[in-house]
This record gives C-alpha cells, sequence and structure tokens, in this order.
C-alpha cells in the first residue's frame, strides 16, 4: 500500500489490497457470467462460457456447431443489444463465438 501519514480507511485498504492480488479480475469474470447467463438464458449458457473480453468483443465458447451456427447468424444482434442496455459500462462492442466441445460435458 502507498506510504501515508494517517489512518487509511478499510475500505481503501481492501481495494488496494484486492486490486494487487488480482481478485478484482475474477470478480470481473464471474460478474461478466453472470450477465451473460441473464442475457443468454439458461439453456445457451449451459452450453457456453465467457471466457473473457478482447479488444471490445466478448468471447463466448460454444458446446456445438448447432448452437454455434445459430448464435452467429440470429443471435448475435439481440444479444449485443441486451448485453449493452444491461452493462453499457463494459462498452461492448462485438461477440465472438468458437466451438469448444468441451463444455456442459
Amino acid at each position: 500500500m502507498a506510504a501515508q501519514n494517517g489512518p487509511v480507511h478499510v475500505s481503501a485498504a481492501l481495494s488496494e489490497l484486492i486490486q494487487r492480488r488480482g481478485y478484482a479480475r475474477t470478480l470481473g469474470q464471474a460478474q461478466l457470467r453472470t450477465v451473460w447467463e441473464e442475457v443468454a438464458g439458461a439453456d445457451v449458457a449451459k452450453q457456453t462460457r465467457v471466457t473473457g473480453i478482447n479488444r471490445g468483443a466478448l468471447q463466448v465458447e460454444v458446446s456445438n456447431s448447432a448452437l454455434l451456427s445459430e448464435l452467429v447468424s440470429f443471435g448475435r444482434p439481440g444479444l449485443l443489444r441486451a448485453l449493452r442496455e444491461q452493462q453499457p459500462e463494459l462498452n461492448i462492442k462485438d461477440l465472438k463465438f468458437r466451438l469448444n466441445g468441451g463444455i456442459g460435458k
């Protein structure tokens, strides 16, 4: 923690500790998963996994090619709109889907 002359608020100390230890990143991933589940719905969420945000694109792994095709062709615009409405501070510009057959097994 930064050197200070007086007492430090507990909230400030905890914030700095969380940031230094990398817990904020874990909390961020959990928040992304929660938002994705709300937007995509429980059925789709069970067959997908959010891996993060890269250059403004939410990265989502999908369990099978049929769902991947459906999300890419039909789901992207509505999901993107809902994500932007629910979490504008995330500044999500796109959705990137990738096949990963190991999800949901």
